[in-house]
């Protein structure tokens, strides 16, 4: 589908009025002026929305999604995107650390505000992001309206390290049950990924299953990083992008590209056959 790019800015209560820019990138449909579509938000690394994300949502809008990309440090400074270099990444974990767990929240609740008020959205949303983003659209899972979050290579999430003070608890609150009985997560980690070691995703994984969270669990054989298509180290591995692209618009699709209804568990058991 051909899509089309705009922005809306949106004030914050937590940040004195003062607005955050959600980019939002949407399919159209010629002669269908009236088409609605799902929606997805789509958090960006430490660097807000760069071309690589930008280009990530607009390949999930040309499915025929409407996608949101919120400006994660609009506390700190404008919408532009922060470079790769060494000192943009300083500067992108500087605010990470410096930013409140509850601004970030505000910041997806506005985002899925956003895209339900839009009127070629229909209201069925789902989530998406990587790096600082995965953290963010995993924290997105604990708002019922987000029908599923598809987490790539999150971090700070086994550390419980998010945020001012570097305290999250979003572990914390899956333990607790604020994500049992909502909507579907994928969770997909690099095994080379240093930001999070084995140790970290065993714990992640451990805790979701605990919870009885439905969840899909992906280590790859890639390192951090490994879906930017540009600046990435050397860490880009366009084949697997493609491949991991193709499962998570399958979850897209099957949670959020059609109306299913209401979800009704029967407590049915999986029978066990060969």
């Amino acid at each position: 589908m051909l899509i089309v790019k705009t922005f809306h800015d949106v004030p914050s209560k937590l940040d004195n009025g003062r607005p955050i820019r959600i980019f939002v990138i949407s399919p159209v449909v010629p002669n269908y002026p009236q088409a609605k579509f799902p929606g997805v938000v789509c958090f960006s690394e430490i660097y807000q929305v760069t071309g690589p994300v930008e280009r990530f949502a607009g390949q999930i809008a040309s499915q025929g999604y409407v996608v949101a990309c919120p400006s994660s440090y609009h506390e700190f400074e404008g919408p532009e995107a922060i470079p790769y270099d060494t000192e943009g990444t300083d500067r992108g974990n500087r605010y990470k650390i410096e930013k409140d767990v509850i601004a970030y929240d505000e910041d997806a609740t506005l985002s899925v505000d956003l895209l339900v008020s839009l009127p070629n959205c229909n209201g069925r949303i789902a989530a998406t992001g990587m790096c600082l983003g995965g953290h963010l659209a995993f924290r997105a899972a604990f708002d019922p309206r987000v029908l599923s979050s598809v987490c790539f290579f999150a971090t700070d999430v086994h550390s419980a390290t998010l945020g001012k003070g570097k305290n999250d608890n979003s572990l914390a609150r899956v333990l607790k049950g604020d994500m049992t009985g909502k909507g579907e997560l994928v969770m997909i980690f690099g095994k080379q990924d240093t930001h999070v070691p084995r140790e970290g995703r065993d714990l992640i994984r451990k805790t979701l299953e605990d919870a009885k969270v439905p969840c899909s669990f992906l280590e790859v054989q890639a390192q951090h990083a490994f879906i930017r298509d540009e600046s990435s180290k050397g860490r880009w591995d366009a084949a697997l992008t493609r491949s991991l692209f193709t499962f998570m618009m399958e979850v897209f699709d099957r949670t959020i590209g059609r109306d299913l209804g209401p979800k009704v568990d029967k407590g049915e058991q999986v029978e066990h056959v060969c």
